[in-house]
């Protein structure tokens, strides 16, 4: 209803959205405007006809990869001035001020293109910020956000309540009581860009649509309502690649009313880095090495129980891969190019010893239980991928996690002690799928590639627990899922119908041998015990080889 208001009185009051000027933009409030900022140059952000119902203002200015600094002064300075990618400043209006000038900079002095809002808030409306004491502005309305390869993490300063023009801000910290900051609350927002988008013109559609709170409120996902006794930090799970913004909205549950932080977005990657920058973030050892696993996956969804000796090659390498990887990289500080090829050649390693093991002692329940394992880390991963992952007591508690994940993980090979061979199969089928998923994520970014990554990021970050591991489900993500499950349903189907007449598994290779060394000493009958032993047999052929032909006789038998 507010911005309802500021919009008639200015609309009353005949003023129009003007271009932006050489050096000079006019704001309406509620209006974006999209901003050059040329090399080296001031730029002045006027906000003109403010309603008198308005007591202040936050200046929001948007950018995709290039910090500009936004400044209550023509030179900035420390404590009048906020430098980000995503920067805002809040403007406490006095009785009768109608307009204020801000100035906007390059902070490397380069070109910038951006786009701003200036959004009102009355007298009973909190005040975002208000009440920061850490970070350098006397009123914050910012998010400071940073992020690494495994978690994202954001934080804010404490609002503090609505206050009329001209008056003193109320204490932030004399007393807890209901009549104070105390009593508000925090709502995290989390929203997601178009995957695989990195224009600049998606990421400002993005802001327009969530920079103030009924846009947010209905196009973001709520993650969670923070306390003013909380901690005022959240933590989310990297997606490298993906475009994410995130946001605040304080409440004041007494008046009910709320206002917003400014907005801050993150690709959990570099624009700048030449090397895995978010242009070019799969390395192309990695395209490699996941293209082979997706044909293998191909391979082993629709032939793998056919062909025993390879499944299980396929399955020990992963199984040996994984967790050498982890290992590695928790004790070793190596290139990831050098730990991906030493995670390669373990994983050969675990292949050969697992067909070994059956080829040598023909146990075909102990190489079932590895298989059954790998099935069961999958679907341990896929459960607590759900929202199920991000209940308080995963979040908070690495062993309760541990623990549920194992157990899941842990039953899945019990179904295979009754079915050893549909259980070989389905696991085939499923594992084989979801190859070929993270084959295509090599290329093009799906959110299902995270049901592995995420576990692999638990196992390698101690602090990972902490972080909210939503993803975006979008198009992509839905086409993904139609192509597991059609290509693992198909498998199993194909592999149970053609399997249906053949033994369970097939036999030993070196059992085999043995039988039939053992059959042939004991009868006498069968024409392969008359023949010589093999090295017999090859130094007879050489000496046929090196001895001179005598001319033939008379082998024929006379008649009598």
């Amino acid at each position: 209803m507010f911005w309802w208001i500021c919009w008639l009185l200015i609309l009353r009051s005949g003023y129009e959205v003007q271009a932006q000027e050489e050096n000079r933009v006019v704001f309406l409030p509620g209006a974006f405007q999209n901003v050059n900022v040329s090399e080296n140059e001031t730029v002045q952000a006027v906000a003109t006809r403010i309603p008198a119902v308005v007591a202040f203002a936050t200046v929001q200015f948007h950018t995709q990869r290039r910090n500009v600094t936004l400044s209550y002064s023509t030179t900035p300075v420390f404590g009048l001035s906020s430098t980000a990618v995503d920067t805002g400043i809040l403007f406490p209006l006095l009785p009768g001020q109608t307009s204020f000038t801000l100035f906007l900079f390059s902070a490397d002095g380069s070109p910038v293109t951006g786009t701003g809002v200036i959004l009102p808030f009355s007298s009973t409306d909190p005040v975002p910020g208000g009440c920061n004491m850490e970070f350098n502005l006397n009123v914050d309305p910012n998010i400071y956000l940073r992020y690494n390869l495994f978690e994202t993490t954001i934080q804010f300063a404490p609002a503090n309540l609505g206050y009329e023009r001209g008056s003193t801000p109320p204490s932030c910290d004399t007393s807890t009581g209901t009549d104070t900051r105390w009593r508000l609350q925090y709502d995290v927002y989390q929203y997601f860009l178009p995957e695989n988008d990195l224009s600049e013109v998606s990421l400002f559609r993005g802001v327009q649509a969530v920079a103030d709170v009924d846009g947010m409120t209905e196009s973001g996902k709520l993650i969670m309502t923070l306390s003013s006794t909380d901690m005022s930090t959240v933590m989310f799970s990297s997606i490298p690649g993906q475009g994410v913004i995130y946001s605040v909205i304080v409440r004041d549950p007494v008046l009910n009313t709320s206002a917003s932080y400014v907005p801050v977005h993150t690709y959990a990657c570099s624009f700048d880095s030449k090397m895995d920058g978010c242009q070019t973030l799969g390395k192309i050892t990695t395209k490699i090495f996941f293209t082979i696993i997706g044909v293998a996956g191909l391979f082993v969804c629709f032939f793998g129980h056919r062909f025993f000796k390879s499944e299980l090659f396929c399955m020990g390498f992963s199984f040996s891969a994984f967790f050498f990887f982890v290992l590695i990289t928790r004790t070793a500080d190596l290139d990831f190019d050098i730990r991906l090829a030493l995670s390669a050649v373990i994983g050969v390693v675990g292949g050969v010893l697992l067909v070994m093991s059956w080829w040598r002692f023909g146990s075909v329940v102990s190489c079932v239980v590895v298989v059954g394992l790998m099935l069961g880390f999958l679907v341990a991963a896929t459960v607590l991928f759900t929202p199920l992952g991000d209940l308080d007591v995963f979040r908070r508690s690495n062993a309760v996690f541990w623990v549920t994940f194992c157990s899941i993980m842990i039953i899945v090979p019990l179904f295979f002690m009754r079915w050893p061979r549909e259980g070989n199969i389905t696991a085939c089928g499923v594992i084989g799928a979801y190859a070929v998923i993270l084959a295509v994520n090599a290329y093009i970014y799906t959110s299902l590639s995270y049901i592995t990554l995420n576990i692999l990021k638990r196992f390698l970050n101690n602090n990972f627990s902490a972080a909210f591991t939503d993803v975006p489900f979008q198009t992509i993500d839905f086409i993904m899922i139609t192509l597991w499950v059609v290509l693992g349903v198909a498998g199993i189907v194909l592999q149970l119908y053609r399997e249906r007449t053949r033994p369970f598994f097939p036999p030993s290779p070196y059992l085999m041998w043995l039988h039939e060394r053992e059959r042939r000493k004991t009868n006498v009958l069968d024409p392969s015990h008359h023949f010589p032993p093999l090295p017999n047999r090859l130094l007879a052929r050489a000496r046929q080889l090196t001895r001179r032909m005598e001319p033939a006789g008379e082998h024929t038998p006379l008649l009598l």
